[in-house]
């Protein structure tokens, strides 16, 4: 009886083995299925930053391109506030799928790690990334009624003057908000920060002159430049850009130390299948590799960086170190 009662245990163990083995190879086969025909649906692209600034701008543009290629709408859902983090906490809890995807910035995963002192997410260890879009310049933006022509010289007005004019960013953490903390250490300098919610939000208050200066992005300052609502002292990156040839360098201004450039990047929930991870990169790169693209890059002064998954995600960790070294020498802390 006890023999008989092991023979048929052995038996059913083996029965369920084969039917677990059957149902992971089917599981497997299902999804080798399901990867091969994607996309077959619109993919969701968040964009943790408000509409019509540098980041929607590039994000829309490969969403556009890289959507026609790929036969099915790239959706781009703006979630702007908390310096990026909503946005990005939303992409990291989204299912590994491919059908929703981040655009990443020095702000949401180099700067508002080193910030904030809790996160729900890891931009190394939640994230798998797919490739660099694109870098660019920050612009030193001045309301037109400051006497301050030059870098220089907005620099003495501040030092005469310690803590009683302010300058704004587009959120705690982001790249707008390091750079321009980067430039004030650089300079000798104390400036009151105010957050808004978007790039344009921080040019507004800029004209309205509620603050006195900013950061901005090329494609949201040069609109205001050429009305003269705003004056741009200096570009951040180390040569001048050639939509804005006139405006000087911090290096030319003697504050080369303060240079620094702003970069965005297309990432996916971790766990995304290797396939979909390729496939995006590829028609990423294709995309950034297009004249129309090209020339919509430049003309907001950005440049292409089309590079291969592991090249972005080292750079990631190189930059999420370089900025968790100015955050702790500015001493910039957010709640």
């Amino acid at each position: 009886m006890k023999q008989d009662f092991q023979a048929y245990a052995v038996a059913g163990l083996l029965v369920m083995t084969g039917s677990i083995c059957t149902d992971v190879i089917a599981a497997a086969a299902k999804s080798n299925a399901a990867d091969a025909k994607y996309p077959s649906r619109p993919i969701r692209l968040i964009v943790p930053n408000g509409a019509g600034g540098s980041t929607d701008l590039v994000a829309r543009t490969l969403a556009q391109k890289m959507g026609a290629n790929l036969g099915h709408e790239i959706v781009i859902d703006n979630r702007a506030g908390s310096g990026g983090i909503i946005g990005t906490e939303m992409a990291a809890r989204a299912a590994p799928d491919g059908y929703t995807l981040l655009i990443g910035t020095i702000g949401n995963l180099a700067i508002s790690p080193h910030l904030y002192k809790k996160l729900s997410y890891d931009p190394i260890k939640d994230f798998s990334p797919i490739a660099q879009l694109s870098s660019a310049a920050y612009m030193l933006l001045v309301n037109p009624t400051l006497p301050a022509k030059t870098t220089k010289e907005f620099v003495a007005l501040a030092q005469a003057k310690p803590g009683q004019m302010s300058y704004a960013s587009a959120g705690n953490g982001t790249g707008s908000h390091l750079a321009t903390e980067l430039f004030l250490q650089v300079a000798g300098i104390k400036i009151t920060h105010v957050p808004y919610k978007s790039g344009p939000a921080m040019i507004t208050s800029l004209i309205s002159d509620e603050t006195q200066m900013t950061f901005g992005g090329i494609p949201v300052s040069l609109p205001q430049i050429k009305t003269g609502r705003v004056r741009a002292l200096a570009v951040t990156t180390p040569k001048r850009v050639g939509v804005a040839p006139d405006v000087p360098t911090f290096a030319e201004a003697g504050l080369a130390a303060a240079t620094s450039t702003s970069w965005t990047g297309m990432l996916a929930p971790a766990g995304t299948p290797r396939a979909i991870i390729s496939l995006l990169n590829t028609e990423a790169r294709k995309a950034l590799q297009s004249s129309e693209v090209g020339k919509r890059l430049d003309e907001a002064g950005a440049e292409p960086s089309a590079n291969s998954p592991e090249a972005f995600g080292a750079y990631m960790k190189e930059e999420l170190a370089k900025w968790g070294k100015v955050v702790s020498g500015t001493g910039a802390k957010a709640e």
